[in-house]
């Protein structure tokens, strides 16, 4: 197969992209250039799903919150290592031109319409072109042709600026996704993606036009992370300083990894009484931070380090793995039937469980399954600790405001973000160890790992390392870093003695930056490489305005921000 530019895909959204420029014939995360092309038709029939539904909501008419939570879905289920399933995408290619289509209806005027918004609007219907086969092979050749994908937009910058609100929005999609499993909604965050994506296709717009939208992007990320926080804390109250077991029982186990907090109090409801333990996964760990989770004997440890590590892990912990959101590496075979996915991912030949946001799932499967495996075998022993969001460091916060008056505390480390496989991420490590006892340093996301096993020490009673939680949980940091402010009565949230050393890997890092540059923080620095999406232009913008960075070596990058 090949395109109008004869690569077979070009994908450039996640760190790790090939060359740092783009993966062209199959991605480094594992998915099939059919699959990129499939995601990226996905892509342009909901940006064509949001200009309808933007038009009726400019009709004054009402979008339903199914129609809301499908287009979420559909973000998410593009974003890196979250979905590879071919047929998956198929289909929700086809039902999301015939929910278009039946919006369409609605409309009182549907004049004025992208050529994205009307596209085969007549060949849609399978009656229409005969069987799944031409089907497939008609969505086929429009992913394959010139105006879907990243490179249908041909200036650089603008199609740097497109790409960069697209990746937000996706990163923005898995806040939304996650605050609607627990029963949260906001119409307001949903009207803005869909009114955004729809404007990805308006060709009228201009550079500035998009760095207006980009920072617009941020400002609803912050309301984004808002809503899930609220969702989190409210279901599951608000997270405590909790020591968390990194060994293993005697049980069988079911392991969870990904994001979704919901999927996981399901199964501990249908496991309890089982003899079956639950053990969580890398993103997953801050789920003992919640007292409504943690309350659960049988929730009894966190097994393993981050996402990129879990062939060897998976194979080791002998039990089911449920995936509930994205970080999937493609499974071996020696336990891919013991692999499931539920929600926004997939991976062929592994059993999905169905179930909508917000819906009960069955995961008797897996806990069948489960009672006829032996235990884990044990990688490790010991504790970690954890549990700092915003409410239990607003706790704190005499102790540490008097810890930096005194000295005991000069200065303050952001290095949350994604980890990942490549061996330069060791430098997050490095850093970490060189770092002088008198910094703390504030985390989320499984940035952590590399770091969060060491032997740091505290402040005073104040570990070195407060982790706040998930990548998702990135708002606590930046609640923190706004009450700081006012506790020390600044003018300037860059006034504080707080410096930020980022690592990134997939979209939703991108919407934590852009909602850190929305709420004026400067001198951000990100690594362990600066996005190929970037064009030389807008990242020439990032730098000049906010003094966005990269990283270099641990010694240089010290001497940068510590001055020594």
């Amino acid at each position: 197969m090949s395109n109008y530019i004869d690569f077979e895909m070009y994908c450039m959204q996640c760190q790790e992209t090939a060359g740092n420029k783009g993966c062209t014939k199959v991605g480094v995360c594992g998915k099939s250039a059919d699959l990129a092309n499939m995601q990226d038709l996905l892509i342009y029939v909901t940006k064509g799903l949001s200009e309808v539904t933007t038009r009726l909501r400019h009709e004054g008419k009402v979008v339903s919150k199914e129609v809301n939570h499908w287009i979420t879905l559909n973000l998410f289920t593009t974003i890196t290592n979250a979905n590879f399933d071919d047929d998956i995408f198929y289909a929700r290619v086809q039902e999301t031109l015939a929910m278009r289509n039946a919006l369409m209806n609605e409309l009182s005027n549907k004049e004025g319409l992208s050529s994205v918004a009307t596209w085969d609007i007549e060949q849609v219907e399978q009656k229409e072109v005969g069987n799944a086969e031409n089907i497939h092979a008609l969505l086929n050749a429009k992913a394959e042709s010139k105006e879907v994908g990243v490179l249908s937009t041909e200036d650089e910058d603008i199609r740097s600026l497109r790409e960069l609100i697209t990746y937000g929005l996706k990163g923005l999609s898995a806040y939304l996704k996650h605050a609607n499993a627990l029963g949260h909604e906001n119409e307001a965050i949903d009207a803005f993606m869909q009114e955004t994506l729809a404007k990805l296709v308006d060709d009228s717009l201009t550079v500035e036009d998009l760095v207006t939208l980009t920072l617009e992007t941020g400002k609803v990320g912050v309301d984004g992370m808002a809503l899930l926080d609220t969702a989190n804390t409210s279901t599951y109250g608000h997270p405590e300083i909790t020591k968390v077991n990194i060994g293993v029982g005697t049980n069988p186990g079911i392991l969870v990894s990904g994001h979704d907090l919901a999927d996981l109090e399901q199964l501990l409801i249908q496991t309890e009484g089982t003899g079956v333990d639950v053990y969580t996964h890398s993103e997953m760990l801050p789920a003992h931070y919640y007292p409504q989770l943690k309350k659960y004997k049988h929730l009894v440890g966190n097994y393993g380090n981050a996402w990129w590590k879990q062939k060897e892990e998976f194979e080791s912990f002998n039990g089911p793995i449920l995936m509930t959101t994205n970080c999937i590496v493609p499974p071996r075979d020696s336990y891919k039937d013991r692999m499931f996915t539920t929600g926004a991912a997939g991976y062929v030949g592994c059993k999905h469980i169905e179930g909508e946001a917000g819906s009960q799932k069955d995961f008797s499967s897996i806990i069948e399954m489960a009672k006829t495996c032996k235990a884990p075998t044990e990688i490790e022993t010991g504790e970690i600790i954890g549990g700092f969001a915003h409410e239990q460091v607003f706790a704190l916060a005499d102790t540490v405001v008097e810890a930096v008056k005194s000295g005991a505390i000069k200065k303050f480390v952001v290095m949350a973000g994604c980890d990942g496989r490549a061996k330069k991420r060791d430098y997050y490590t490095e850093f970490a160890k060189a770092l002088p006892k008198d910094t703390v340093i504030l985390t989320a996301g499984c940035a952590k790992y590399k770091y969060n096993k060491l032997d740091l020490g505290d402040i005073g009673g104040i570990p070195r390392v407060l982790d706040a939680g998930q990548c998702n949980d990135s708002y606590s940091l930046a609640l923190i870093a706004l009450k700081l402010k006012e506790v020390f009565g600044l003018a300037d949230i860059n006034e504080l003695p707080i410096i930020y050393n980022i690592a990134w890997y997939e979209q939703k890092a991108v919407i934590v930056l852009l909602s850190l540059l929305y709420l004026g923080v400067k001198e951000i620095h990100f690594g362990p490489t600066l996005p190929a999406f970037l064009s030389p232009n807008v990242a020439k913008v990032l730098v000049e305005s906010f003094g966005i960075g990269g990283i270099t070596t641990v010694e240089e990058d010290m001497a940068m921000f510590l001055g020594f």
